[in-house]
């Protein structure tokens, strides 16, 4: 049996600290104290209001000003006569002067038994100690919930990355910064939404069960409705629904939305994930490359409060985006001319020449793709739109009136990463039809026993007539690590996809 880790603080194991936890526990129900029989408490101040409220307070005053603070305590010093101690609230963390004198027998008592990281609420003065740290002066302590798990050990603290994942609760009480980069996430989505209201865009809610799979490369995952006893999928994307409501006459739409794909992990990636997918009427790609550049640098300066970020060592301008077709980007970094290649077989000559990976159907357009990817991606450190993707690879943007083997689309790239796709949306419908059937069959020549459809729905949309559109979409989890200089995708999301511990 492995060795139970000791405590050094207590010299106590864990099991062993849980047991005299839970006997405390016991001991308070028996007086007739449980802790779990109260539902409230008068929290009125937090310890962050307070240290800026009482800033300027003069070491050993008092302010005159009496509070009721709740929150977890995280440290308890004992001395005789009068302790010291830290509750942590919602804000950050404020010290305790405890006071036998002040507190009376009984109650001096019962605060002892408490353990770092019970919850409890505090009433008492607000003052400076000597030493000039702000302290609530405790008059009233109530134990509101018992905690009985000691917490990882202070120093140490919850440096287990998988179980940091795993336990985010523990994480979070262990690591405050962790919080910080929480907090952030909420303000990104919440400037995001800012900025597209201020826009004239109305944020709108699509399926998430949606009734068959769609002919699009991404794998989903598959559920099965009981009542109309037929198999559904989990969205892979928000778009086709949104694109239905421009046609419907709702001219700006976005949605923020929870995307499912059963694919691989890694820091970058997880089955579970956000994107935020907008579209607009009466623009095109170019709309859209502007709205990415507006939008990304507001985000920098509110958030990380310049337009120069620090990201995983490097420093990004995100006031500068450099705009590159992606012809231009392969011949910049490769040295290789799409333009040179006549037929299909002159590009796979150049990618066998080039070592480059031929797609599953090697056309000139996906193998400038794949010459995209080796060559140029992982050159792509500041912020780059790359734009004019072959239609191969785009089936759902619109064709470059001048070069129809083009699409108006791009992708933008930050730190040789791809953050976001956007599109001048193709409206044609019976372009749409074939596209989506080769797609189809394509998908079917390659796994014969796949589910996926055409969406023929959206196809009878399309022929009631859907006006030119910009439409873009990006991950809000690379963007929140970007903003939080997070290395992992698992960092910015509260509870990432875990397999499940064997019991």
């Amino acid at each position: 049996m492995e060795e139970q880790k000791k405590n050094p603080a207590q010299g106590l194991s864990e099991s062993e600290q849980v047991q005299v936890r839970r006997q405390k526990l016991a001991d308070l129900q028996a007086a007739g104290r449980d802790p779990f029989t109260l539902t409230k408490f008068p929290q009125d101040a937090y310890s962050a209001d307070l240290k800026e409220e009482f800033k300027d307070l003069p070491n050993e005053t008092d302010s005159g000003k009496k509070v009721a603070l709740a929150g977890r305590l995280m440290s308890k010093r004992v001395m005789g006569k009068a302790s010291f101690a830290h509750l942590r609230d919602d804000k950050g963390d404020i010290q305790l002067y405890v006071r036998r004198d002040e507190l009376g027998d009984d109650a001096y008592a019962a605060f002892k038994k408490l353990d770092v990281g019970d919850i409890i609420g505090v009433k008492g003065e607000v003052f400076r100690t000597k030493t000039g740290e702000l302290s609530a002066r405790a008059e009233e302590i109530t134990l509101l919930a018992k905690s009985l798990r000691p917490l990882p050990e202070k120093f140490h603290g919850l440096t287990d990355t998988e179980m940091r994942y795993r336990q985010r609760y523990v994480d979070l009480i262990a690591n405050p910064e962790v919080k910080e980069t929480f907090v952030k996430r909420s303000k990104i989505l919440k400037e995001i939404r800012a900025y597209l209201d201020e826009k004239g865009f109305l944020e709108v809610d699509t399926p998430i069960l949606t009734p068959f799979e769609i002919g699009a490369s991404a794998r989903p995952f598959y559920t099965h409705h009981n009542t109309l006893n037929m198999d559904m999928v989990l969205r892979i994307e928000t778009e086709l629904y949104l694109k239905r409501l421009i046609v419907g006459g709702m001219d700006r739409v976005y949605e923020v939305g929870r995307i499912f794909r059963n694919e691989g992990m890694d820091p970058k990636h997880n089955p579970e994930f956000t994107t935020i997918e907008l579209y607009q009427a009466f623009t095109d790609f170019h709309g859209m490359m502007d709205l990415v550049e507006e939008l990304y640098k507001r985000l920098a300066q509110k958030i990380c409060g310049s337009l120069v970020i620090p990201y995983q060592g490097k420093q990004i301008d995100m006031g500068h985006w450099e705009r590159l077709t992606m012809i231009e980007a392969v011949k910049k970094y490769s040295g290789v001319d799409f333009n040179d290649w006549k037929t299909d077989e002159d590009a796979i000559a150049a990618a066998k020449e080039h070592h480059v990976e031929l797609p599953e159907v090697p056309t000139k357009g996906a193998i400038l793709a794949e010459f995209f990817d080796a060559f140029v991606e992982d050159k792509l450190i500041q912020p780059t739109f790359i734009y004019d993707y072959p239609v191969e690879i785009s089936p759902l943007a619109k064709r470059k009136p001048d070069d129809p083997a083009f699409t108006e689309r791009f992708e933008y790239f930050i730190d040789c990463t791809e953050y976001g796709n956007a599109f001048s949306e193709l409206n044609d419908p019976i372009d749409q039809k074939g596209r989506f059937e080769r797609q189809v069959a394509e998908r079917k020549a390659i796994e014969p026993d796949c589910k996926a459809q055409v969406d023929y729905d959206y196809v009878n949309a399309l022929e009631y007539g859907l006006p030119p559109t910009g439409g873009l979409g990006f991950g809000v989890d690379r963007l929140v690590m970007l903003l939080t200089d997070s290395a992992s995708i698992r960092d910015v999301l509260l509870f990432p996809t875990m397999k499940p511990i064997e019991q």
